[in-house]
């Protein structure tokens, strides 16, 4: 910090006279540390020594950080604290639910239940809270509103049911510079209300896969400026944003897995992964078929994994099933 900025706190001849030793800079006077040896450095009658204490004491106030106490720290985070559920307990424990302030990767192939969850959060959140909204960025223009509507009747009769769709906001990018235009805009309103919890961007591979390749460096810069501008959404405004993305090959198995079976891992790259809080990767159970059982008609059983979370423990993961795109807990029997 200059001491310039200081004027009118500290006086402008004082600062001048600093200057003249060399002394421009917060750090430069309050590091040595010595207020007798800078006084007697300073041009004869420039200033007194209780002025330059009282000086040292103004620029380490306003140099420092502040401070808070634990209680206001903790009344700060009561006031701002929500939760996101999916409603499916053993999937909500991997990741100690989906609230706070996070972004979190939902990776898997096709089928394996990424919109399925991110809609069943998002739906669930607005149907329990009337006064908040949702952003859904749909990269595709694959967006199903009959889907939302089925998984809205399953939640079954919550306060805010009857307006929840009409709380979830649904944009449409296509490539990188149109999502850029709509994070821009949501920015612009996401300050006043209704409160904004949750931000879906259905999918980002779409957005940066076709820039990525092994010549150039320009498509990694572009991903890494795209995922800090999202957490620098995330948490400004505190809320959460679920990024879903597809995958590619990873054989003979990926590390990552707890399962030897898994041969997939998420798209993007391997440094995508660090530029979010978590990665929840679903997958459908690899039954064997046996043609002497009969078809039952039971939902099939999917499996959600964590590859990696900077606040839980990794390669812990739990069965649940899909119906009609509504999510649901799996009996043990089902894996």
């Amino acid at each position: 910090m200059r001491l310039q900025t200081l004027v009118p706190h500290i006086s402008a001849e004082l600062i001048d006279a600093l200057e003249q030793c060399g002394i421009r800079t917060d750090a430069e006077l309050l590091f040595p540390g010595n207020i007798a040896d800078i006084y007697s450095r300073l041009p004869h009658g420039s200033t007194t020594l209780s002025e330059l204490h009282n000086s040292f004491a103004i620029v380490a106030e306003k140099a420092a950080a502040p401070a808070f106490r634990a209680d206001e720290l903790l009344r700060i985070g009561a006031v701002d604290a929500y939760d996101l559920s999916s409603g499916v307990h053993e999937l909500d424990q991997l990741l100690g639910g989906f609230g706070d302030n996070r972004l979190i990767e939902i990776s898997g192939d096709k089928a394996s239940g990424k919109t399925a969850l991110a809609l069943q959060i998002v739906l669930r959140h607005l149907s329990e809270n009337s006064d908040y909204v949702a952003h859904w960025i749909d990269t595709t223009g694959e967006f199903s509103p009959q889907r939302a509507v089925t998984v809205l009747q399953s939640l079954g009769g919550n306060v805010a049911e009857s307006t929840a769709l009409e709380r979830l906001q649904v944009s449409l990018a296509f490539d990188i510079e149109a999502a850029h235009d709509v994070l821009e805009n949501l920015g612009a309103t996401l300050g006043s209300p209704p409160t904004v919890r949750c931000i879906v961007l259905d999918s980002v591979t779409p957005l940066l896969g076709p820039a990525l390749n092994n010549v150039s460096s320009q498509g990694h810069a572009t991903m890494t400026t795209f995922m800090r501008q999202l957490r620098a959404v995330a948490q400004r405004f505190k809320l959460t944003i679920l990024v879903i993305n597809s995958t590619a090959g990873c054989a003979p198995s990926n590390p990552h897995s707890a399962f030897s079976t898994t041969t997939r891992k998420p798209a993007l790259g391997p440094s995508f992964t660090f530029l979010t809080d978590a990665t929840l990767w679903l997958a459908k159970y690899p039954r064997t078929p046996n043609p002497d059982e009969m078809d039952t008609g039971e939902a099939p059983t999917h499996i959600a994994e964590v590859f990696r979370s900077k606040t839980t423990r990794s390669r812990t993961w739990c069965s649940f099933t899909i119906r009609d795109s509504v999510l649901s807990s799996a009996s043990p029997e089902s894996v």
